[in-house]
């Protein structure tokens, strides 16, 4: 044990004194972990066809620089890993490159989706995009966010819970971003 490990806050990432290299494993994991929500290195190693021993020290390499962490589980040997759930409170510049990391493979899955949609099998060819403006102040906005997430929360067991999904499901990437529209330079305050 290392003055490292005693020092450290439980759930925040060690400083090594190095970056995490851009790897081929690592970013399937993190995609794969994007898609999926929560993976054991033993499933990652089967959906990626890597080994699970490359796949359980490279989960552990993203662990340790706070990109992932261990998913609640009910006992067993299995540790199932999930993107790493941050903090409202927690320092902003590490925030927002969570929200960059996770913006980018969200825009990334949705490429790949139109790209390959005519591989799907005939039911699943088609998505349910949308996109509206209104006006809202910032507590309706977060009321609108409240009324997403309540509308989700009955199916977020499903994630954990693969017993508990219908045959035929599969993941499906539901992504909302609520934001203020900031005005143009050329426009008016206040329109």
């Amino acid at each position: 044990m290392t003055e490292d490990d005693l020092t450290s806050q439980p759930g925040q990432p060690r400083d090594t004194g190095d970056e995490l290299r851009e790897h081929e494993v690592r970013t399937a994991l993190l995609e794969l972990l994007a898609e999926v929500g929560t993976v054991t290195a033993t499933e990652a190693a089967v959906r990626l066809g890597y080994s699970s021993g490359l796949c359980s020290f490279h989960l552990r390499q993203l662990a340790r620089h706070g990109h992932i962490e261990e998913a609640p589980h009910h006992g067993g040997r299995a540790r199932p890993w999930r993107l790493r759930q941050h903090d409202s409170t927690a320092g902003a510049p590490e925030e927002e490159q969570f929200g960059d990391l996770a913006r980018g493979l969200e825009d990334e899955s949705w490429q790949r989706w139109l790209a390959q949609r005519d591989q799907a099998p005939a039911e699943w060819r088609h998505d349910e995009a949308f996109s509206a403006v209104t006006y809202l102040t910032p507590e309706e906005m977060s009321r609108v966010a409240d009324v997403v997430r309540r509308a989700l929360a009955p199916y977020q067991d499903r994630e954990q819970r693969p017993l508990a999904r219908p045959d035929g499901a599969r993941p499906v990437a539901l992504i909302t971003r609520l934001f203020p529209l900031l005005p143009h330079a050329t426009d008016e305050p206040g329109r």
